[in-house]
């Protein structure tokens, strides 16, 4: 007999699934939160420099000189998001089948299943999408969040022959009952990034309040605090794709119905979750 599932085998609410996705996140705190510590931190080492080059004043980073030169740098960010959330993506979904399944697995299993080529070559497709969005008007840049959030998870979960048929896979996953999907992953970031902003925000705000400090002279802690809270945002967001992607299979083509059947003949049930398109 299974362990008790850590993931419920059963639709869910949108309050339900974001408790979901943070179960996951706990569980598989160690490898999520040092991925994106990583990549959060190479992604302001990225865009430090650059702003500071452009006259960029923290917390906000507003405009310095011109709005040309920001909204690129608005740009180039928001296209990093959607590359480093991909990637986080893949390697939360290699713990949901066992979360799901209630089956026991180490944090190494993340790693073993997370196909790191095919997840690298979405990410930069992904990125590159996100970039040409938000170029765009930002409002591009949330449909491609919302329609592509799901591939990662694809190509790990389904395996997905490659990234062309994982996006593929999910724009049509998000979409299934009134952009359910969407919807739900453009709640998620809503909601994320007013707590990361309140996170990379306000402690600098705090330091300048009680230590006189000018911003300036901490220039260099606002992108510390930009990647702190990254670190957390990131990896819950890839959470939230990767149980969203279980979820919406329960919910619309019987995930868990196959899933106990394979259990009563004997069957291994792990097998159900390999998309047979």
């Amino acid at each position: 007999m299974p362990a008790q599932p850590e993931l419920p085998l059963r639709p869910m609410t949108l309050g339900e699934l974001l408790d979901a996705a943070m179960t996951l996140l706990r569980r598989r705190a160690l490898p999520l939160l040092a991925a994106a510590a990583v990549l959060a931190g190479a992604e302001q080492v990225v865009l430090a420099p650059l702003r500071r080059a452009a006259g960029l004043e923290p917390p906000y980073f507003w405009l310095g000189d011109g709005f040309g030169t920001w909204w690129t740098l608005v740009a180039l960010g928001f296209a990093l998001e959607a590359g480093i959330i991909t990637l986080l993506a893949a390697l939360a979904a290699g713990g949901v089948g066992p979360a799901l399944l209630g089956r026991p697995a180490g944090d190494r299993e993340l790693w073993r299943t997370s196909r790191p080529v095919a997840t690298t070559v979405t990410a930069i497709i992904a990125a590159g999408a996100g970039g040409v969005g938000a170029i765009a008007g930002l409002l591009p840049w949330f449909i491609a969040y919302g329609l592509f959030g799901l591939a990662a998870p694809a190509l790990v979960i389904e395996r997905k022959a490659h990234p062309l048929a994982a996006l593929g896979r999910s724009a049509r996953l998000a979409a299934r009952l009134g952009l359910r999907g969407f919807r739900i992953q453009a709640v998620a970031y809503l909601t994320w990034f007013a707590i990361r902003l309140a996170f990379g925000t306000g402690w600098i705000a705090l330091l300048g309040m009680f230590t006189g400090a000018s911003l300036e002279s901490v220039y260099w802690a606002v992108p510390i605090a930009w990647a702190l809270a990254n670190t957390v945002a990131y990896p819950a967001l890839a959470c939230v794709s990767a149980v969203l992607l279980v979820e919406t299979r329960i919910r619309t083509e019987g995930l868990d119905i196959a899933i106990n059947r394979a259990r009563s003949r004997g069957e291994d049930e792990a097998a159900v979750l390999v998309y047979q398109s």
